[in-house]
């Protein structure tokens, strides 16, 4: 009774179930025929099962558990089998499922990424920085969207495209919500860096309130004490309140290790708001303010003065600050811009470095589509990403594979010199990146940054399409492709239809003797698990063709040659025993795929000292692994031979 036919996956989950499972299986690489798998317990394998596998011609338990699937059908088969456990062929197999690759990938990547960075008070200070705001992002969102449809509401009502008094007190009411967080910014930041920093957070959050110089008298304005002027609300922003209610942890925690108990919980936050306080108000506040305006300064300057250039470099540079943790340093310089200007220039130029990575990925999914594993990535990680949210795409896809992270700059560089050419392209709130910041486009010039994100998009998806793809990921792809057509589990190609009642001459493919596949050493040949044939012991180097026809395949190993007949018999010269795990080094292949051969055609030479120095046979294998469509064969002769010389025919039904 014929074997019910199966799927590629099926048939990998049958293996993985006869091998133990999953879990038992430590590694997986392929020959020409065989998937080859290192496992952990062998008393685990089930050779009987795998051998009733449908699709599965053999089993050889040696060094390694070897599962014979044969030529064309096995490199599908072990690929299937990598793309479940979610990882590459020859990678080590994770203690569990494939599931959840692109997140896996991505904290494997990020994690590995950090082990690499030196610690420093800097990088310190980046990290609570982050812990600072990362809780208030939600926040920020929900406030900048409310906000960007206010903004929306308020320019149709100057437009009047809508009538102020049917809207105007929805705008006020929306207007009302935004102000929630953003009046009372400095508030929310003062409770969270107490908790980051160990303060108390009700403190912090008091501390925070300083700054808006709530009590003051305006008639009588405090001073400051460096320039005379009186002081404004506000003045030092976050910036100020970040270092003073840093200030007021240190304070807190030594006034709690001399004040006695029984009074601890009066005096400690009094005398700690009297000191910060007033450090904040007269040297905090000066300073801060100075600090933060002369940054906000400074890069509208840049932004002023650069244009397309300046635009071009922050969003280029960008992905590299994200990767090391430095763009944390940019959410209050963002926020002091909208409490100053109204908007952040800086924002939307920043975010062109998503979009830059979002454009690379759909290079890569195109360039890569039978990559089956990073295919699965990118769409994990793609829909994020064009939301904004990028960590998935530069820790699972571009930044493993190298080049395709620093094309995805490029695309980045070039959506900030679009949005710097243009110029006055700003944020009315932070925390949406990618598409979802187009609602906050101040202005009206959502315009301006959809255009950046198109030239991002493009830019991204040009530099790496012809520049980012790696050269290791081509070459899987090119062999992806250079094979094939799947028809009844046999690899055909366009002149494979087998003509009937036709006989081919099969020579010997090298000086030496000939013997019947009986004598083989490996049981796969020799058990005609793969098909029938002969193979030759050879005394020299030069390998020829053993049969006219035209070169389907070369195996990567270079260990093993594919033929197809006119006749369309599918012979496999298989050069060696066991010497896929050379890695090539013995072959030079001398014929290319596409080429037509003759018994007269040397195809490789060999180094059959290094063969036998490795340990490995030097038996040169025929096989014809169609045998489906041979309707009689016949070993015409046996012991010595010199190369080309008729051995063996074989007619087609």
């Amino acid at each position: 009774m014929a074997k019910e036919e199966l799927t590629l996956n099926q048939i990998a989950k049958e293996i993985y179930d006869g091998a133990g499972g999953m879990e038992n299986v430590q590694n997986i690489v392929h020959c020409m025929t065989r998937v080859r798998m290192s496992v952990r317990d062998d008393s685990k394998v089930d050779q009987a099962k795998l051998k009733s596998i449908p699709g599965v011609l053999g089993v050889v338990d040696d060094e390694q558990l070897q599962v014979i699937i044969g030529p064309g059908k096995v490199n599908k088969v072990a690929k299937e089998m990598v793309d479940i456990a979610g990882v590459g062929l020859g990678e080590d197999l994770p203690q569990g499922s494939g599931k959840d690759k692109v997140n896996a990938k991505a904290a494997e990547m990020k994690a590995a990424q950090k082990a690499k960075q030196k610690n420093s008070p800097f990088k310190a200070v980046l990290k609570d920085i982050s812990n600072i705001f990362v809780p208030m992002i939600p926040a920020f969102v929900g406030s900048g969207l409310v906000a960007g449809i206010a903004a929306i509401l308020t320019n149709l009502v100057t437009a009047g495209t809508i009538d102020a008094a049917n809207w105007q007190q929805i705008i006020d009411v929306m207007n009302i919500l935004k102000n929630g967080m953003f009046s009372y910014l400095v508030i929310f930041t003062g409770v969270n860096a107490a908790q980051v920093f160990g303060a108390n957070p009700t403190l912090g959050g008091v501390i925070g309130a300083v700054v808006l110089l709530t009590g003051m008298n305006p008639e009588a304005p405090i001073k400051n004490l460096f320039t005379g002027d009186a002081l404004a609300a506000g003045q030092g922003g976050i910036i100020g309140v970040i270092f003073a209610v840093w200030l007021l942890s240190i304070v807190e925690k030594k006034l709690h290790e001399v004040i006695p108990d029984a009074v601890d919980i009066i005096i400690t936050p009094m005398l700690s708001l009297l000191v910060i306080g007033l450090l904040e108000i007269f040297l905090i506040m000066p300073l801060a303010g100075f600090i933060s305006n002369s940054m906000v300064s400074g890069i509208n300057w840049v932004l002023a003065v650069g244009g397309a250039f300046s635009g071009f470099v922050l969003g280029a540079l960008f992905l590299p600050m994200v990767m090391f943790g430095l763009h944390q340093i940019l959410t209050p310089i963002h926020i002091q811009m909208i409490g100053e200007t109204g908007k952040t220039l800086l924002l939307p130029i920043l975010a062109m470095a998503g979009a830059g990575q979002v454009g690379a990925a759909f290079a890569l999914w195109m360039k890569l589509r039978k990559d089956k594993e990073l295919t699965e990535m990118i769409k994990g990680a793609l829909p994020v990403g064009i939301l904004g949210i990028g960590e998935p795409l530069i820790y699972g896809v571009t930044l493993p594979l190298g080049r395709p992270f620093i094309t995805a700059c490029i695309g980045g560089g070039i959506g900030g010199a679009v949005i710097g050419a243009i110029g006055g392209v700003g944020a009315i709130a932070i925390g949406p990146s990618g598409a979802a910041l187009i609602p906050l486009i101040a202005n009206g010039r959502w315009w301006g940054y959809v255009l950046g994100l198109l030239a991002a998009y493009v830019g991204g998806f040009v530099a790496t399409y012809f520049f980012g793809i790696p050269k290791d990921k081509l070459a899987e792809q090119e062999l992806a492709e250079a094979t094939v057509v799947e028809s009844n589990d046999v690899v055909e190609t366009a002149d494979t239809t087998v003509a009937a009642h036709a006989t081919s001459s099969f020579t010997a493919v090298a000086n030496g003797s000939v013997h019947p596949l009986e004598e083989a050493s490996d049981p796969v040949f020799a058990e005609k698990m793969m098909g029938e044939g002969y193979f030759v012991e050879p005394t020299d180097g030069a390998i020829f063709a053993p049969v006219a026809g035209k070169v389907s395949t070369i195996f990567p190993t270079k260990h093993a040659i594919g033929i197809t007949t006119a006749s369309g018999l599918e012979v496999l010269l298989h050069m060696g025993i066991n010497t896929v795990e050379l890695s090539g080094k013995p072959f030079e292949i001398l014929v290319s795929e596409g080429q037509k051969v003759t018994p007269e055609t040397q195809v490789a030479a060999v180094d059959l000292a290094a063969i036998k120095e490795a340990g490995k046979g030097t038996s040169m294998m025929v096989l014809i692994t169609n045998m489906n469509d041979v309707e009689t064969h016949v070993l015409e002769k046996t012991g010595v031979v010199n190369a080309s010389e008729e051995v063996f025919k074989a007619t087609t039904i």
